[in-house]
C-alpha cells in the first residue's frame, strides 16, 4: 500500500526517485538535506515508501496523539518531548540502531530555516550506534529525490563532514535563501 502511494506521488508530482538500495542503507542514518520547505515532508516519505525502508523520524509528542497520531505513527514518527535534554534525543535513536534494522532520518539543518552550520546528531548517533550514514536528498532543480550514497565515518568530524559536504555541493533546495552549503 505505501508503495503504491509512494509510487503515484512521484508519478502526479513529475518527480522521479534515483536510489539504489544496499542492505547497509536499511541499518542507517539517513540525512534529509537540504531541508528548506514544508513539502520535504511528502517527498521524502514518497521516497522511503518506494525503497521499501523501515522507516523512524522524529517530531514533537503533539503530533503523535489524538486522531492524527495515527497517520504519523504510521509513517514512521516517533514522538519526542521537547521540554527534555536533547541528548536523550540522540541516545535514544543510538539505542534503537542498537536493537534494531531500521533507517533513522534526520533533517541535518534540524529547521526549515538558513542555519549557520548543520547540527550534528545524525554524525553522533551514526558513530555511536556504529551505523553508516545514508545521503538522502531531495533535488527541486531537478525533480528528483534519492540517496547520494552510504558513507561510513571515520571517526574524524572535520574529514567526514568535508567529504557530506562536498557530496551536497550541487543539490538544489526547494528555497536557495534557506540553504548554507557550508555545512560545519
Amino acid at each position: 500500500m505505501k508503495r503504491f502511494l509512494g509510487n503515484m506521488f512521484f508519478k502526479l508530482s513529475g518527480w522521479k526517485l534515483k536510489a539504489e538500495i544496499t542492505e547497509e542503507m536499511k541499518h542507517s542514518v539517513m540525512v534529509a538535506a537540504p531541508h528548506t520547505s514544508n513539502w520535504d515532508f511528502p517527498f521524502a516519505l514518497a521516497a522511503f515508501w518506494v525503497m521499501g525502508l523501515d522507516l523512524k523520524y522524529f517530531i514533537k509528542d503533539l503530533y503523535t496523539k489524538g486522531l492524527h497520531g495515527y497517520f504519523f505513527r504510521w509513517t514512521g514518527a516517533v514522538g519526542v518531548n521537547r521540554t527534555k535534554s536533547r541528548n536523550n534525543l540522540t541516545d535514544y535513536a543510538i539505542d534503537q540502531l542498537k536493537a534494531k534494522k531500521m533507517v533513522v532520518l534526520v533533517p541535518a539543518e534540524g529547521t526549515r530555516k538558513w542555519v549557520k552550520k548543520w547540527k550534528t546528531g545524525f554524525y553522533r548517533i551514526a558513530i555511536e550506534a556504529n551505523v553508516p550514514i545514508s545521503l538522502g536528498y531531495l533535488d527541486y532543480d531537478k525533480k528528483e529525490a534519492g540517496v547520494l550514497g552510504v558513507y561510513h565515518p571515520k571517526g574524524n568530524f572535520e574529514e567526514d563532514m568535508s567529504y557530506i559536504q562536498e557530496i551536497y555541493r550541487n543539490i538544489g533546495p526547494k528555497h536557495k535563501k534557506d540553504y548554507n552549503p557550508q555545512i560545519f
